[in-house]
């Protein structure tokens, strides 16, 4: 596949571009990089004109001056003004990059068609939040290394990490590779985001994808999203974890297939 590198914001923000058609837009999670869609990438190509986005402190895109969702909403804002992103772009995020989707839908609908979040969550529970202020703290002391297992567990079903033990390291190599600054200012980001009491004003298109065994958003947090927005459908995928793009690849083509058009 032939890919166009993409810069914005005076070189603040990276991103690739493939394909040609009606723009899909992709924020990748946090525990994975834009690469997680590889296994998908040349379907969606094929259909519509793909541009990922390299969320702060990832493959070049600096980190945010401050650890505020505001700050990252501008910076994707930037990417959709300067890549020229049409009006009618379908808008998808995993994860961390799923509750970006979600803010910048909320912030900017004129932005956007439709929206396809796949294990994203509005707001997180004390237990959710705890979860990413050790992980940050893991950091701050070891470096993103340290993290590796906790990522992969959190990144992959049980049964699938017990079959594919390699995905430890795998994680690692991913990890090692963000800017530490920014993955703490993530982190900081998901402990304090609350989009629940503002879902009700989302009027776009929503399609809500979900892993069964998602340990880093559960299925809960996903129907929430589903049931307070107008609208919304919500699929589960049976068996699969946190990124379905990356492990079960056919499975999550075949569940936004006819909300995109695929």
């Amino acid at each position: 596949m032939q890919f166009e590198k993409l810069s914005a914001g005076h070189g603040a923000l990276t991103g690739v571009r493939t394909g040609r058609g009606r723009d899909l837009v992709i924020l990748h999670s946090l525990l994975t990089d834009r690469h997680a869609f590889d296994p998908v990438l040349e379907a969606l190509a094929a259909k519509f004109r793909v541009t990922l986005f390299n969320l702060p402190g990832f493959h070049g895109s600096e980190p945010a001056m401050t650890a505020l969702l505001e700050a990252y909403i501008a910076r994707i804002e930037d990417g959709f003004q300067e890549w020229g992103i049409e009006s009618d772009a379908i808008l998808l995020g995993n994860g961390f990059g799923g509750t970006l989707a979600l803010a910048f839908a909320l912030d900017h609908p004129e932005r956007i068609g439709k929206l396809v979040l796949s294990d994203a969550a509005p707001g997180f529970p004390e237990q959710g939040k705890q979860a990413f202020t050790v992980m940050a703290e893991k950091v701050a002391a070891g470096g993103l290394g340290t993290i590796a297992e906790i990522a992969a567990k959190r990144v992959f079903s049980p049964k699938y990490l017990a079959a594919h033990p390699e995905k430890i390291e795998e994680r690692k190599a991913v990890l090692l590779e963000i800017n530490p600054k920014a993955f703490r200012d993530a982190c900081a980001i998901l402990v304090e985001a609350d989009l629940v009491p503002l879902l009700h004003r989302l009027q776009k298109p929503t399609l809500v994808v979900c892993g069964e065994f998602d340990q880093a958003t559960p299925p809960a947090l996903n129907k929430l999203i589903a049931e307070k927005v107008s609208g919304a459908k919500y699929i589960e995928l049976p068996g699969c974890g946190h990124c379905p793009p990356l492990e079960q690849p056919e499975e999550f083509l075949a569940a936004i297939k006819s909300f995109v058009g695929l």
